[in-house]
């Protein structure tokens, strides 16, 4: 089921815009926009971010609920292993320093 294209296509037609309105707004031809509207597939991120400013919708809203809370998990999971990541790092760097310090306070004690 073609979700995205179909919502897009009922929000164009709720605000009276032609496909070859939209199409010239997007700088392309209104056989190839007719496309994104059948076959949502191949409809860029970017693409869809112009659809949606021209709608004066969201990505959101054309995505659905469902797929937002997938993109949000996702970008949850990423943001995660970043954090995760920069407390690895950290966590080595303290051990490094630690190690570092007994160096030089055997330094210290050798004079």
């Amino acid at each position: 089921m073609n979700t995205i294209g179909n919502k897009i296509r009922l929000l164009r037609e709720s605000k009276g815009f032609s496909q070859e309105s939209i199409a010239q707004e997007l700088g392309i031809t209104q056989p190839s926009y007719a496309r994104l509207e059948k076959q949502d597939e191949r409809i860029s991120i970017t693409r869809l971010i112009q659809i949606a400013t021209l709608l004066k919708t969201t990505v959101g809203d054309l995505i659905g609920e469902k797929a937002q809370k997938v993109i949000n998990q996702q970008n949850s999971e990423y943001a995660s292993a970043y954090v995760d990541s920069i407390i690895n790092a950290d966590k080595e760097h303290i051990a490094t320093l630690k190690e570092e310090i007994v160096f030089l306070r055997q330094l210290l004690e050798k004079k």
